[in-house]
């Protein structure tokens, strides 16, 4: 008989999107993820029918403005802490986990600790919206490119934004400053009659839409509130010309 300490075996996490919301747009390897967990930290945007799918334990470590209870390195330490501890780690994010998601904090964070981590993409808020609107993100001839973009950034940094005719602009969280983005995006160039469309909860019951153009679209958005997804529509002219790859840098 040994008598030499039993050391739990080194657990796992898995960084998953749960996409805009709803149950059935989740990734079949999500899913596996999600029912095989032992516990499940999530953000504040899950629905609660995606976390009915496992009989883990969860536990609510979201953010909300102002009133931030677990700052990211708090996160870092218990989804750490459960893995070391021999438990399945899934850390639930919503949308996919490597656009806006702070991924790369707590992927340096298994990895220092040597822990197995994996990333297990999900349905990004643009992809929703686009279905919800039944129009592709890009149309050939006209928004050829793609640029997703945050409005909300860590404070006292600037987001740059590159855009040029024949772009689609994706920008997450930016419902609370759109009066500014408008100005801005008018000032580097982008036309007043641009199309826009925001969708806000994407892809969820109670979904929201509301389609205007750039110049106004602040005030047409009256009422909505994240989750809620932006897209800007610059189209290429009709005659292909020269033109120059505009900047604006967009304080936050």
């Amino acid at each position: 008989m040994s008598f030499l300490p039993r050391f739990p075996a080194m657990g796992q996490i898995a960084l998953v999107g749960a996409g805009p919301g709803a149950a059935d747009l989740l990734t079949i390897r999500a899913l596996r993820r999600i029912e095989a967990a032992d516990v499940i930290f999530h953000d504040r945007l899950i629905d609660p029918e995606v976390l009915a799918l496992s009989p883990a334990r969860k536990v609510f470590v979201g953010k909300e403005v102002g009133a931030n209870a677990w700052p990211q390195t708090r996160i870092n330490a218990v989804i750490t802490a459960a893995a070391l501890s021999g438990l399945k780690v899934v850390r639930l994010k919503s949308g996919d986990p490597s656009i806006f998601g702070r991924a790369a904090e707590e992927l340096d964070a298994a990895r220092a600790a040597g822990i197995p981590i994996e990333i297990v993409p999900g349905i990004t808020a643009a992809s929703a919206a686009a279905s919800a609107l039944g129009r592709p993100l890009t149309e050939r001839g006209q928004t050829e490119r793609l640029v997703i973009a945050t409005a909300t950034c860590r404070p006292g940094t600037v987001a740059t934004l590159a855009i040029a005719p024949g772009t689609t602009l994706a920008l997450y969280m930016a419902m609370h400053r759109l009066a500014e983005v408008e100005a801005e995006l008018m000032a580097m160039g982008v036309p007043p009659e641009s199309d826009v469309q925001i969708v806000q909860s994407a892809g969820c019951e109670n979904q929201r839409i509301v389609e205007c153009t750039l110049h106004g679209m602040a005030n047409a958005a009256a009422g909505f509130a994240n989750p809620a997804i932006v897209l800007v529509r610059w189209t290429a002219p009709a005659m292909v010309g020269e033109w120059t790859m505009q900047r604006s840098s967009i304080t936050c």
